[in-house]
């Protein structure tokens, strides 16, 4: 094979067949240069090796098991039984200086010849206490000698099925040898004086680290790299926006609106509502953001901005990620409304062609009709594609705001034009990323719950309180309140992957790391799409109405199971978190969650915010079976925090940034770097010197004009190009 470059294809790598060049491709590898920014997830210290008296005092206070690295040498011959029909087991015994080790392997008899007498290896894997010794059980092995170079850090990736750590890896590491290739954003000059590494020494260290500082180094620059090319692109934009002439709103009396609501706006929506209003009377374009919880009455507030853009003469347009929330926006805001004169339409992909026609005509003030045009439009990220044009637009209003991303954001300011932009968002970004993902954006905050809000009880059980939970939505729909089943969104061969690996030994020592690294899935309930939780549910409560969306289901379908749950049709509702956007049934006052350590602190938040919408008191039931110390601490503070804030701050220091900056709304082409951020004080000082440094670039050249500087430009143009085509 000729040498590798960077955009030679992973099928021309050995052992890269037809079969595995499509897994590859559902990780989104093509490419050697996709394979060297597919970084680790993880790292298997097995460089910190124990020997078994440190590993009995380690398991000597209450603790049964560990993992653990251990170099030992055969003691006996192994010897393989066959236990049952398609199982076979394999036990020698393994030692050192302090004590013995009993090591088992199922279904790998041919090991018999690799564990002979005498033989040192380093054994990695869990071991526990078996009566006053030890036992290992399917250890992965290397070889060990005084003169073997074994790495000390085992990096641990991403998979899908058809693809193991071993290969994987292998082929990793086939490719490093083009990673010279592979070009730097930031000249030799920047990297000395922001005390950071290439970009290919990096990629060699994350891949390869001899050494934890190697591996931290590695980390700082690709996190560095990562948040200053997200504060850079922002900063470009908030620096070439401050030159543009928005429309100025003369009038900001919105006293006929605020008067027509059954309600008073609280303190906090007040304060949003008056600074929102402060910015659209500049003709400096508005860029703010409302946050405030489920339930807070972010839609209140920005109806008064849309009713001020009405007032002056201009076209409101809300922007929301799923047609169920521009239905439902559209009818909250039509009834609103209706009463003041003010005309509200819906354009979404599955209207009518008709309909859809005359829409466009009209937002382009191509035409006119008896309603007097449109006032206000809702629809999804449809709204800003090359076909719609919008006259006299004069506001845009995002909501959901974490589902269009800071990138999207961009290309969003790039396709209106100098207008004015609210975002709006429920899902909290922690202190340390804000400086980030809203460093373009003045941050207007609802700290304050509308009155009749009740806080919504959080419970954590496991299986065993089935039948008690099934009771419980009986009583709720006895009480004419409806109920939301939620389930993680899985793929069909992770279902059936998982499910597998319950019905048998795991045999496979790579297979056995690669499950225990990932989603603790081994240590979880058996997953369940949808469909199945949906029909199971109907069995077990034959008595009631039950209904399920999902991801894969047409729009039109999703939406007619959603009214049925709305209008009180249906008892239950079983979905994917697709419920969690917007989604408003005041009678829905109980909220299951299924296998829920596979959710994100702030996703449960969300979640959790579906239900308590109205004065009827409301619970929310998070059920997991995870044996993980980790999982049950992460949703135990669900059961005492109901600060979305909090929550969020929370969930970064157990799970990392990865939920904050998701492929979706970051402006990286590939790999997650930035999931390897953690909340600690190192990371903040990642962030804050990345976010001063793209700072201080724009401030110098905010063109990136310089020589300098232009990669980084080109880096930036080529990544809002990516997403604004996305957005088309």
């Amino acid at each position: 094979m000729s040498a590798l470059t960077l955009s030679t294809p992973v099928s021309e790598l050995k052992g890269v067949g037809e079969v595995r060049r499509k897994a590859l491709l559902r990780l989104g590898i093509e490419t050697v240069d996709d394979l060297l920014h597919h970084y680790p997830r993880a790292y298997q210290n097995r460089g910190d090796v124990k020997n078994t008296a440190e590993i009995k005092k380690a398991l000597s206070d209450g603790v049964n098991e560990a993992v653990v690295s251990t170099v030992l040498t055969v003691a006996t011959t192994p010897v393989a039984r066959m236990i049952r029909r398609g199982m076979n087991i394999m036990k020698f015994r393994a030692f050192d200086e302090y004590g013995t080790v009993e090591m088992t392997y199922f279904n790998q008899n041919y090991l018999k010849d690799t564990f002979t007498v005498g033989a040192e290896f380093r054994f990695w894997g869990k071991v526990e206490r078996d009566g006053a010794g030890l036992r290992m059980v399917s250890p992965i092995y290397e070889p060990y000698s005084e003169s073997a170079r074994l790495p000390a850090l085992v990096p641990v990736y991403p998979l899908t099925s058809g693809i193991t750590q071993k290969f994987l890896s292998g082929i990793i590491k086939t490719s490093l040898e083009a990673a010279d290739g592979i070009e730097d954003s930031f000249s030799a000059d920047f990297c000395s004086k922001y005390g950071i590494e290439t970009l290919p020494e990096a990629i060699r260290k994350i891949h390869t680290p001899e050494s934890m500082s190697d591996m931290e180094a590695a980390r700082r620059r690709l996190c560095f790299e990562d948040v200053f090319m997200t504060a850079a692109a922002l900063a470009s934009e908030k620096s070439r926006r401050a030159g543009g002439a928005a429309p100025r709103f003369e009038n900001t009396d919105v006293s006929p609106y605020l008067e027509s609501l059954p309600y008073e706006l609280t303190g906090a929506q007040k304060r949003a509502l008056g600074e929102i209003l402060g910015d659209l009377s500049s003709d400096v374009p508005m860029r703010r953001i409302l946050i405030g919880d489920v339930g807070s009455g972010k839609t209140a507030v920005a109806a008064g901005a849309a009713y001020a853009a009405v007032r002056n003469g201009y076209l409101a347009a809300v922007m929301v990620p799923t047609e169920i929330l521009a239905n439902q926006h559209y009818q909250d805001l039509s009834a609103i409304f209706a009463p003041l004169g003010v005309n509200v339409a819906l354009l979404t992909g599955s209207l009518p062609a008709g309909e859809k026609k005359r829409i466009q005509s009209l937002l382009a003030g191509e035409s006119t009709d008896l309603t007097g045009g449109i006032d206000i439009v809702v629809g999804t990220h449809a709204l800003i594609s090359e076909n719609v044009k919008m006259s006299r637009l004069g506001l845009v209003i995002t909501d959901e705001q974490h589902r269009f991303g800071v990138m999207q954001r961009a290309a969003l300011a790039d396709k209106t034009g100098e207008v004015h932009i609210l975002a709006m968002s429920a899902t909290p970004i922690p202190r340390t990323l804000s400086l980030v993902y809203y460093g373009d954006l003045s941050l207007s905050r609802l700290d304050e719950m509308p009155p009749g809000r009740q806080r919504v009880d959080t419970y954590v059980v496991d299986e065993r309180y089935r039948d008690r939970i099934n009771r419980f939505i009986r009583t709720h729909a006895r009480a004419g309140n409806r109920t939301y089943i939620v389930c993680p969104m899985i793929e069909e061969n992770e279902i059936k992957a998982k499910n597998a690996l319950d019905e048998k030994e795991r045999s496979d020592p790579e297979e056995m790391a690669n499950v225990v690294l990932t989603h603790d899935v081994s240590e979880s309930a058996p997953l369940k799409s949808t469909v199945e939780f949906a029909r199971e549910t109907a069995l077990r409560l034959p008595d009631l109405a039950v209904g399920m969306v999902n991801g894969k289901m047409k729009p039109a379908q999703k939406d007619a199971v959603m009214k049925d749950f709305c209008e009180g049709r249906l008892d239950v509702l079983v979905a994917t978190t697709v419920i969690e956007v917007g989604v408003n049934v005041p009678e829905a006052t109980l909220m299951i969650i299924e296998n829920a350590e596979r959710f994100g602190l702030s996703q449960l938040h969300q979640l959790r915010g579906r239900v308590g919408r109205s004065d009827r008191k409301s619970f929310c039931i998070l059920v997991s079976d995870s044996k993980s110390e980790k999982a049950k601490e992460r949703l135990n503070v669900m059961k005492t925090t109901y600060d979305g804030f909090e929550i969020a701050e929370y969930d970064l220091k157990m799970r990392g940034a990865g939920d904050f900056f998701s492929p979706e709304g970051s402006i990286r082409q590939h790999g997650d770097a930035s999931s390897m951020i953690t909340d600690s004080d190192a990371d903040r000082r990642i962030t804050e010197e990345a976010v001063a440094a793209a700072h201080e670039t724009v401030e110098r050249d905010p063109d990136f004009t310089l020589p300098e500087n232009k990669k980084i430009g080109e880096r930036i143009s080529k990544m809002r190009r990516g997403i604004e085509n996305t957005i088309n």
